[in-house]
């Protein structure tokens, strides 16, 4: 469903993804773990297209997305083919990037009507049903400053989900949270995991929660994937001594 083959991305002299090869396949669960300037948080940004990458491709379901077809040969993608190919990808960011003068219902309305071409009667329905299935129902014409962090995000869940993606990420969806609202919101992941056919790409710091709900942890050090398993492997059985002095830290500190 997604493919990095041999991804870089440099900022100056600085190279924040060094050839990165991944791939993901439909409906997995992937958490991307590792220290803060591993490159974690730019592979969400440029499988969102937000960053250009500066050589490699990415796929998403079997095509170019950074790239396209042209007499032959692959090219760099124009505006047009990224906005087709990324009408796949949603994403739920660290913060909720809400419009603040639009209910909680008119949030997951906008970009159906606007992009998707929906009339407002079938993106309202499809947005009620989704902040119901987010815990929301009775909070739909609420603004975002009516609701709290947690109930914020979980509008932002429903709004990147009104988009019907094939591929969800998640960049850190708990760490703006109070600690007694984190729950809520992985409940509300858990739930998508089970109900939706979705694949899932989740940068995160709750290590207990990539461990009950990944199939796969990615490790990343050094722009690079420095370790990969399963859940058991990463958290049970690490490999690397880098791995290794990451997990005690974290798992200390939590």
């Amino acid at each position: 469903m997604v493919k990095f083959d041999n991804v870089t991305k440099r900022y100056g002299a600085l190279t924040v993804l060094d050839s990165l090869n991944l791939e993901i396949a439909p409906n997995e669960k992937v958490a991307i773990i590792g220290p803060s300037g591993s490159g974690k948080t730019t592979v969400l940004r440029m499988l969102m297209t937000l960053e250009r990458i500066n050589d490699g491709v990415i796929y998403v379901d079997g095509e170019p997305l950074t790239h396209m077809h042209k007499n032959g040969e692959l090219v760099p993608a124009d505006e047009k083919h990224l906005r087709r190919v990324r009408g796949n990808i949603g994403m739920v960011f660290q913060h909720f990037n809400l419009f603040p003068h639009m209910t909680a219902l008119k949030n997951c309305m906008e970009a159906p009507v606007h992009v998707l071409g929906l009339s407002k009667k079938e993106a309202e329905e499809r947005a009620a049903e989704l902040l119901d299935m987010v815990g929301l129902a009775d909070k739909k014409n609420h603004y975002p400053n009516q609701l709290s962090g947690g109930q914020q995000q979980r509008v932002a869940i429903a709004r990147a989900l009104a988009m019907r993606p094939k591929v969800m990420l998640f960049d850190e969806v708990t760490s703006a949270l109070d600690p007694e609202l984190v729950g809520e919101v992985l409940n509300v992941i858990r739930k998508l995991g089970k109900e939706h056919n979705l694949t899932m790409l989740m940068v995160t710091h709750q290590m207990g929660f990539a461990k009950e709900f990944a199939d796969r942890v990615c490790f990343f050090y050094g722009g690079k994937i420095a370790e990969q398993g399963t859940p058991e492997e990463i958290f049970n059985n690490p490999k690397e001594e880098r791995t290794r002095q990451f997990l005690s830290a974290v798992l200390e500190a939590g």
